[in-house]
């Protein structure tokens, strides 16, 4: 699959004439929970001609390839992954950090690095508790709830849990979330899950946890009442810009 993907990605640089700084899996493949039909979702960050950030109208920003039951690709352009960087925005930082990475170039490694300067605690827990708190109140009240829900509201709130104690980042892998901030007694529970949610389709159901809706509804209170103590952080254009331009004259020339 990943030479296929490979190819995919050459043919949208050939007929969008961009230049793929990098490409990787998100979602739930990238996380290490998919299930055994999950799609391939495939995101990139590319960068177009020079004389094309120098127009007086507007070229689109997102390049939005496939989508259907097998693949879902789409791309942001170099300038407004940068513009949601200086935001620090946790979906593109789940892209740079992915595991699962099918294209990278000398100038999406330098991207990795400048992203550390960016990262605000404060928007990474936000994005994460928000991401929980629509899944517990719209998919998770029923008698009887989607299987892959439970992980779209447990791996967030062990996301944040983690910013908080470690002021960074968080793994993108499941795994390392779970291994590290899920508590004990638990692990059990949420093995068996991950076990059958592996081997089940992503129509699933199952019969609600009430402990373990306990436990995510407690660790959503709790993680907003340590957001609503901290203030997001001010960050600068410069080093953004640099690199941006940087970009642009190496683009040059290559022409």
């Amino acid at each position: 699959m990943k030479e296929i993907i490979q190819k995919k990605l050459e043919e949208i640089e050939k007929q969008e004439h961009v230049k793929i700084i990098l490409a990787v899996e998100s979602g739930s493949r990238a996380w290490g929970f998919e299930s055994a039909d999950s799609d391939y979702d495939v995101r990139f960050i590319y960068v177009r001609e020079p004389e094309m950030y120098l127009r007086l109208d507007n070229v689109r920003d997102v390049i939005e390839w496939q989508l259907d039951e097998v693949f879902d690709i789409s791309g942001w352009d170099i300038k407004k992954a940068l513009q949601l960087l200086y935001k620090s925005n946790p979906t593109l930082f789940e892209w740079i950090n992915s595991p699962i990475v099918y294209k990278e170039t000398e100038e999406a490694l330098e991207l990795r690095d400048i992203a550390k300067e960016y990262f605000d605690v404060k928007k990474s827990i936000m994005h994460y508790l928000n991401m929980t708190s629509t899944t517990f109140n719209n998919y998770l009240q029923d008698d009887m709830v989607k299987l892959k829900k439970y992980f779209y509201a447990i791996r967030p709130i062990l996301a944040a849990k983690y910013a908080i104690e470690n002021k960074t980042q968080p793994p993108v892998k499941f795994d390392e979330l779970k291994e590290t901030m899920l508590d004990k007694y638990l692990m059990d529970e949420v093995n068996h899950l991950l076990e059958l949610k592996t081997n089940s389709n992503e129509r699933e159901y199952i019969p609600v946890i009430s402990g373990l809706n306990k436990y995510i509804e407690n660790n959503m209170n709790e993680i907003k009442k340590y957001a609503s103590n901290i203030t997001d952080l001010q960050f600068k254009w410069d080093r953004l810009n640099q690199y941006f331009l940087k970009l642009l004259e190496q683009k040059s020339k290559n022409i």
